[in-house]
């Protein structure tokens, strides 16, 4: 049913990610998927990298840690952005188009306020992406 499932990821919020990985995990083993992980750096220095080849590193480490803890082979592919505050949504549907993703996977946070004026990542995702989007709370 899915052959390549895309997992976005925000290197900040690792620690939330752990529910969305596994279900993501779950779904490659079933139907015998790829799995990638998608992270948006930026071009300029930040709190988690300060070039984007150091960013490319670090999301790369991240998806050989959670590959050995989970079973499964995650693919890291780094994606550079000048302002992900602006085009975040953009550059994953991209990468997602790229990847010839049928289903993206990804974690979200309960909605707030926040959510009631715009949408959320995964709620942009959820309603412009041409595939599926399975959000993981």
């Amino acid at each position: 049913m899915y052959s390549n499932i895309m997992i976005p990821a925000d290197l900040k919020h690792t620690d939330r990610m752990d529910k969305a990985l596994s279900v993501a995990a779950d779904l490659a083993k079933l139907y015998g998927a790829a799995l990638h992980i998608v992270g948006v750096g930026q071009s300029q220095p930040t709190e988690v990298a300060r070039t984007p080849a150091q960013y490319a590193q670090k999301l790369a480490g991240f998806a050989a840690d959670k590959s050995k803890a989970l079973g499964v082979d995650f693919a890291a592919h780094a994606e550079t952005s000048h302002d992900p505050a602006v085009d975040l949504d953009a550059v994953l549907v991209r990468a997602a188009d790229n990847l010839d993703t049928d289903l993206i996977v990804m974690a979200s946070h309960v909605p707030g306020a926040a959510e009631y004026i715009m949408a959320s990542n995964a709620g942009h995702l959820a309603s412009h992406a041409h595939m599926s989007v399975f959000v993981v709370r």
